[in-house]
């Protein structure tokens, strides 16, 4: 991996990154899929990376989203992977920042991030997106209980989808309420909110006009380039914390490992200590 990450690295970074989100049955496939047929239109190569959940019996995944995708399936200029999220917390998968390296360096323009299905707390792939969108359904219980804690903060769009059934323009009136009372530093991005009924293809123009304008902000405020390098940052530090678990896990053949535990457990030593002579004695 590491000699394909540099072949690739002069080839990567002009890829537009897109992340969807939201709670399990909002609609996040039928958008990505209307959001591929858009971008087409406008001559975009476009990834599709959708990330499902695996088993924590068995560790299998179904990876069924790229078969509601399959509109799409002889396009070339269309690639959609499945991804299966191994146990990994935060709605993504562990190689998806590198899975996104791969794209953009085969030529994509553009590269959808589906998560799967999260909650309050699942925020990870706003630390990958240069834009994150955040789908809502009403029907799905309180919408402001659905966006607190982590997950009204990472929204650069709010996409009120399956905007025909009732409740809609309550659970569009609840978001803009919560937007209004949060706070923005001076030229700020205020969040987008979009209706759309993804299945029928509406209100997904209006998603594609949301998207272009907060990459317009991020342009002209210079976060683009800091979100990217936020992004860079994160992904380095994964890989290097990759190689110390593994460097760890290594020292379970020798007798390093199992003589500190032992005295950890027997109550003379604490484990931060143990930990810093652990660390200090990694190959």
């Amino acid at each position: 991996m590491p000699a394909i990450a540099a072949a690739l690295a002069p080839h990567t970074g002009a890829a537009q990154v897109i992340g969807l989100t939201g709670s399990p049955g909002v609609g996040k496939s039928t958008t990505t899929n209307e959001l591929v047929r858009a971008l087409r239109a406008r001559g975009h190569r476009v990834g599709v990376l959708a990330v499902d959940p695996s088993s924590p019996f068995t560790g299998g995944a179904i990876l069924g989203d790229r078969v509601r995708m399959q509109d799409h399936a002889t396009d070339s200029g269309v690639y959609i992977r499945s991804m299966s999220s191994r146990g990994h917390l935060g709605g993504l998968a562990a190689a998806t920042p590198q899975a996104v390296r791969v794209l953009e360096g085969a030529g994509c323009d553009v590269v959808l991030v589906e998560t799967v299905g999260v909650g309050q707390a699942e925020v990870e792939v706003a630390s990958l997106a240069d834009t994150t969108l955040v789908l809502l359904a009403p029907g799905m219980g309180d919408a402001i209980q659905a966006v607190k804690a982590g997950i009204l903060e990472i929204a650069d769009v709010f996409v009120v989808n399956k905007a025909d059934r009732d409740g809609a323009d309550a659970t569009y009136r609840d978001i803009q309420g919560m937007i209004g009372l949060g706070e923005r530093a001076p030229g700020g991005w205020r969040p987008q909110v979009v209706r759309a009924v993804a299945v029928r293809g509406e209100g997904i123009d209006d998603i594609v006009a949301a998207i272009d304008k907060h990459r317009g902000w991020l342009v002209e405020h210079g976060e683009l380039r800091r979100r990217r390098e936020a992004r860079a940052a994160a992904e380095v530090e994964a890989i290097a914390l990759g190689t110390l678990r593994d460097q760890i896990g290594s020292l379970r053949n020798g007798t390093a490992l199992s003589d500190l535990a032992a005295r950890v457990a027997a109550g003379t030593l604490d484990p931060y200590t143990a930990a810093a002579q652990l660390v200090a004695n990694l190959p």
